[in-house]
């Protein structure tokens, strides 16, 4: 006996099959394109190292944090030493930044023996990428008088933006938030 030739197929196979490859080749197609599109997206949070770098975004904070408590404290006996840190930890508009206020405030430290303690109390960081930080910081600062009065404080948060310098961050924008 030969074998029996296959049965010619019915409309409703032949359906079925045409659907089937059309709704592959859809999803080919779809497939296609999300994998176009995911390569044109800016892959942003892949390159911040704030998201995966402990040790690099503790460094920022540790760094950040004692530039801002030296250059934004001072008293009639420390201005110098925060001009002088301020010229070291500071850079491009911070460094400008800093300048026109300690020269409109430097009158009322020596004349009033005003003193400004600042402490950071909490500071994150929001991007990490290459040599640059961009930081939320929210500190206190304390102001005394020698009269004896009550003390002042103050709360602040800042917007600080931090480079990479031979190892070491300097800050190189501040801006109130």
């Amino acid at each position: 006996m030969t074998p029996a030739a296959p049965a010619p197929a019915t409309g409703a196979a032949r359906r079925a099959r045409a659907a089937a490859l059309a709704a592959t080749g859809v999803l080919l197609l779809a497939g296609t394109v999300l994998l176009v599109l995911a390569g044109r997206l800016d892959d942003s949070a892949g390159r911040n190292r704030a998201l995966t770098d402990g040790a690099a975004t503790r460094q920022v904070i540790e760094e950040v944090t004692a530039a801002l408590d030296t250059v934004l404290s001072y008293s009639p006996d420390t201005a110098g030493d925060t001009e002088r840190a301020a010229a070291a930890l500071l850079t491009g508009e911070a460094a400008r930044q800093h300048r026109d206020l300690f020269t409109r405030v430097r009158d009322q430290i020596d004349r009033q023996g005003l003193a400004v303690t600042t402490r950071v109390v909490r500071a994150g960081v929001v991007r990490l990428t290459g040599d640059t930080a961009e930081l939320l910081v929210f500190l206190d600062q304390t102001g005394r008088r020698p009269d004896g009065g009550p003390p002042a404080t103050a709360a602040a948060q800042l917007a600080v933006t931090a480079r990479l310098d031979h190892g070491r961050w300097r800050i190189t924008a501040i801006a109130s938030r």
